[in-house]
């Protein structure tokens, strides 16, 4: 039979042997056709069906994993632009940047507080209830704020690998720090003793309060203007789009800051009943 193929005959490319082209002589192939031609002894072709899927199956593709303290943002259907991979800044790890936007969150709100506060001393007399209230309303938020930041120094000086790559802050705010804490204990803590406590030590409590609020408003000023970069950076990043998904945690430390305002809040309502009696102390201690 005229035009046999043979399986030992050799071939130029696929589909055609020397001497003739694919259309005349052809090669089938078993990735094409999905079978075999196979020449028995009587001389004829049978065609075998073969195992071989007709079509290639799809490449399986490796899932890209993210690095550590990056965020991977998949891309646009629309575009079809490569992954973008956010840098997270403060030392590329997610618990150190979690700590540092709760902390820049909670001095955010410190300072909005603390800018109220300050108004109601230019009329100590007649702003004397709501000084009260904003002052207790302060008290959760600089606890919280003494949290995150005591946590940053105890992982620091521990030898935390990430606090330590993020390294401490400038050595003039590093030594302002433990001042700022004593101060404004001392400020908050001697407020609260002049107004709550025993009538034998309101008087020094008093005086406490005035001196310490003097130095405390000096190094105050040098700190908040330290970090101010800094909290006008990190405190908006819990509540943008593009930010917000680079580190999980973001309504939880939304929910700390409310939780503490609202622990703020009952204390302030609290203490108000407190500010009659004080002022009629304070009016016959002064003038009596």
């Amino acid at each position: 039979m005229a035009d046999r193929w043979d399986p030992s005959a050799p071939t130029s490319r696929r589909g055609e042997r020397p001497g003739g082209s694919s259309a005349t002589r052809p090669y089938p192939s078993r990735r094409d056709l999905g079978t075999v031609r196979r020449v028995d002894r009587g001389g004829g072709d049978r065609l075998l069906r073969s195992h071989l899927a007709t079509e290639r199956p799809p490449a399986v593709l490796p899932r890209r994993t993210p690095v550590r303290g990056t965020a991977w943002t998949p891309p646009r259907p629309d575009n079809g632009s490569a992954p973008r991979v956010a840098p997270l800044g403060s030392g590329d790890d997610p618990g150190v940047e979690s700590n540092a936007r709760l902390t820049g969150l909670t001095a955010a709100v410190l300072f909005v507080l603390f800018a109220v506060e300050g108004i109601t001393v230019l009329q100590i007399r007649s702003l004397l209830t709501p000084h009260v209230f904003i002052g207790m309303l302060l008290v959760p938020p600089i606890l919280l704020k003494m949290g995150s930041t005591g946590w940053r120094f105890a992982r620091y000086y521990l030898g935390s690998p990430a606090y330590r790559r993020k390294g401490p802050p400038p050595p003039t705010l590093r030594l302002l720090g433990p001042l700022v804490i004593v101060l404004t204990v001392t400020l908050f803590a001697s407020g609260i003793a002049a107004l709550l406590g025993p009538v034998a030590i309101r008087s020094p409590m008093l005086l406490l309060h005035k001196a310490s609020f003097v130095v405390w408003l000096l190094v105050m000023a040098v700190h908040v203007l330290g970090h101010l970069l800094d909290t006008a950076s990190l405190a908006p990043r819990d509540f943008v789009e593009r930010t917000r998904r680079q580190v999980d945690g973001a309504r939880l430390r939304q929910w700390a800051v409310a939780a503490s305002l609202g622990v703020g809040l009952v204390l302030g309502v609290a203490v108000i009943p407190k500010v009659g009696p004080w002022l009629g102390w304070f009016s016959g201690h002064a003038f009596g």
